[in-house]
């Protein structure tokens, strides 16, 4: 798994040949550290097929406003550079992976 900050996330993220999938997360947030486990098990369990990243909002808020990330976990799927989907609120890994796997095929 991948921490990316402001200067890293094109890097990481939009440059990515592999589909990236980013946590916008804060440590004060209750659903974003119950939702923590699932993404970094799911990370393990997908490991090659898609990247895992997380972006503190706190600490690096350029790209997180320019995304119009409003509420966090809100959980965003890259293909190719692109948004491909997005969730907001706690996932679980099941879930997670399910909802990942839907826009990889």
């Amino acid at each position: 798994m991948i921490h990316a900050t402001d200067a890293t996330f094109e890097k990481e993220v939009l440059k990515s040949k592999k589909p990236v999938v980013v946590d916008f997360y804060a440590d004060w947030c209750g659903p974003c550290t119950m939702m923590a486990p699932a993404f970094d098990e799911a990370s393990k369990d997908m490991n090659g097929k898609v990247t895992f990243v997380k972006v503190n909002v706190d600490e690096n808020q350029e790209h997180a406003g320019e995304l119009g990330v409003m509420s966090i976990p809100c959980i965003i799927l890259f293909v190719k550079g692109k948004e491909a989907d997005r969730n907001v609120g706690a996932m679980n890994k099941g879930t997670l992976k399910s909802w990942i796997e839907e826009h990889i095929k």
